[in-house]
């Protein structure tokens, strides 16, 4: 019997010993688990769900496609440039790690496949001197993204590292930028590059290549950070809280995108790279067939849009003011969440600012509208349950929010794929603490990023269009608004509290700010309207997600025939002539413009 020994940093028990156990006795809960019941769980305890570490190349017969795999090789490392000695010479530790492990150095690389996709794949084993960052991993991973670059597919690395290799001094630490300008010049190219974060992740891997990947993935319970808990313990005089630095941890403080058990692993892996596949580009011939896209959407004709205003109170009109306001706020209203989940087939939500916070009222990740990858990104209420409404801010995003948005709005520039925005809010968070985070900076680099994104931008009104917390998603190629939603510079009680001095004039203040769809069109600030089931989303959310969709895939197919330079002008000729004269906005006489009243 042996021990399944998960801490971060216990010595390696061997998994390859485990996996050829009788038994094994897992030391989170002390179960005693059947080996072969335990090999088929991926080396993952079942009572208890703690994820045992991986051998390399255990690791590559886990996560690829069975058949050729083509090992990455680089040039000699220096064998022991310092000549360094400690209680033993360095090139014997060097060897004994060798000998024991069967590799050259604490990493391999290989070309191969995942879910049919070619991928290069650099794997890290924390048996080999705990996974020390030194010159032949640095050499590797980066000889790894070369390799990425040259097929131009995209790059896997999965880590598990204690830090730099000190016996290998300067020359280990020079590897974190030897590593970082590799994945720069992947960033440039527009290829993907997804970390798979395993225990433990310390160090100078963490704070170069590990972070520094589109998609920042991690098994439940591996820690990763710059310092080592006994580190910082040292250092402050204190005991760190339970779970620091675990995976749980980092996905609330927004370092990672998704802590991912074992066995979904594949799964996910594959559905991201279907939306890195570089035939998905928003970037298309303009004499290219787009039918095949058009035929996978659900048959609701283009003509059920209305791109021209109602002229009476009707369903496009959307009866009174604040009748149409209350039915925008219905707390059983769909938000983001609900429809990325009907909308897109595969949808993975991605989390996190990468700064230090994940915001849950905005929410955002990718997957395939129709077939083609899309990167949505919306603001989600939390449906009808006071406490989740509340641990959603009610929609309202905080600085992080903002960020993290624009963070997958760069993501989809890198992979030249379309962004869908869908805004539900209020407002942004009017908190102290989203003050003291830079709400209005923020905000304001949103609208920044948006006015100048490389891809069709596609922004959809789906029940509150509140002031600059929605605009901040919604700078767009086209903005759509669902026919019982709203889009207003203030809430009618807000309005109504300054200028009538009455919050009970909010019904008079609703009408006054033309906030409704069929006023917005008339305005010019949304191209069309989305039309919605009997009485509003609510009573029917599938109908009215495959409305959305048959609004949504004509208007993307629109945008992918023209050239980015041609978007970006005339995204920024919509703005520009918002509020203008007719004569700046270039309207004849006569003409009516947006913003004209």
């Amino acid at each position: 019997m042996v021990d399944i020994d998960n801490r971060p940093h216990a010595p390696d028990a061997g998994p390859a010993a485990t996996a050829a156990a009788d038994w094994v006795r897992c030391t989170e809960c002390c179960d005693l688990v059947y080996g072969k019941r335990f090999a088929r769980a991926l080396q993952v305890c079942p009572g208890c769900g703690a994820h045992a570490r991986l051998t390399a190349r255990q690791r590559l017969d886990q996560l690829l496609d069975p058949g050729l795999r083509i090992p990455l090789e680089t040039g000699p490392a220096p064998h022991d440039p310092l000549g360094f000695t400690d209680s033993r010479p360095y090139p014997d530790r060097l060897a004994e790690a060798q000998a024991a492990t069967g590799m050259p150095d604490a990493a391999l690389a290989v070309r191969a496949t995942i879910a049919g996709h070619p991928v290069v794949v650099a794997v890290m084993d924390f048996r080999f001197l705990g996974g020390s960052l030194g010159c032949a991993v640095g050499a590797l991973v980066t000889r790894a993204a070369e390799e990425s670059l040259r097929e131009r597919v995209p790059l896997l690395i999965v880590t598990a590292s204690g830090g730099a290799r000190m016996q290998e001094g300067a020359l280990s630490l020079m590897q974190m930028a030897k590593t970082a300008q590799a994945l720069a010049e992947l960033d440039e190219a527009g290829i993907l590059v997804v970390t798979l974060a395993t225990d433990p992740t310390y160090g100078g891997v963490a704070a170069s290549f590990a972070t520094l990947a589109d998609v920042i993935l991690i098994e439940p319970g591996a820690r990763m950070g710059f310092a080592g808990p006994r580190v910082i313990e040292q250092t402050i005089g204190e005991r760190l809280p339970e779970g620091f630095q675990s995976a749980e941890f980092l996905l609330a403080h927004g370092m990672v995108d998704a802590v991912v058990p074992r066995d979904q692993l594949r799964r996910m892996l594959g559905h991201l790279l279907d939306v890195a596949d570089p035939a998905n580009s928003a970037e298309v011939d303009p004499d290219a067939d787009q039918g095949t896209w058009r035929q996978r959407v659900e048959p609701y004709p283009r003509a059920a849009l209305r791109s021209e205003p109602s002229g009476g109170e009707g369903a496009a009109a959307g009866g009174a003011a604040w009748d149409v306001v209350r039915r925008a706020r219905h707390p059983e209203r769909p938000s983001a969440l609900d429809y990325a989940g009907r909308l897109l087939e595969g949808f993975e939500e991605l989390h996190g600012d990468r700064i230090g916070a994940d915001c849950p009222a905005v929410v955002g990740g990718v997957g395939l509208l129709a077939g083609q990858p899309v990167v949505l990104i919306g603001h989600h209420k939390g449906g009808s349950d006071l406490q989740e409404r509340r641990r959603r801010h009610f929609g309202m995003a905080t600085p992080a929010g903002f960020r993290k948005a624009a963070r997958l709005m760069n993501l989809a520039a890198k992979l030249k794929i379309p962004v869908v925005t869908l805004v539900d809010t209020p407002g942004a968070n009017p908190d102290l603490d989203a003050e003291r985070g830079g709400q209005a900076v923020a905000i304001a680099e949103n609208l920044r990023l948006m006015s100048r994104l490389p891809v069709p931008v596609v922004s959809v009104v789906t029940g509150e269009g509140g002031s600059g917390g929605a605009l901040a998603l919604a700078v767009a190629d086209r903005v759509l608004i669902c026919e019982h939603a709203v889009y207003s510079v203030i809430s009618p009680e807000g309005c109504a509290a300054i200028l009538w001095k009455d919050q009970d004039a909010a019904p008079t203040a609703a009408e006054a700010l033309r906030l409704r769809a069929s006023d917005l069109l008339r305005l010019g600030v949304v191209d069309e309207i989305v039309p919605e089931p009997a009485g509003g989303a609510h009573t029917d959310p599938e109908t009215a997600a495959d409305l959305m969709r048959a609004a949504l895939v004509p208007v993307l197919t629109e945008l992918r025939h023209r050239d980015h330079d041609r978007r970006i002008r005339e995204r920024r000729d919509r703005y520009r002539k918002f509020g203008a004269s007719p004569a700046v906005a270039g309207a004849g006489a006569g003409d009516t413009y947006p913003g004209g009243h």
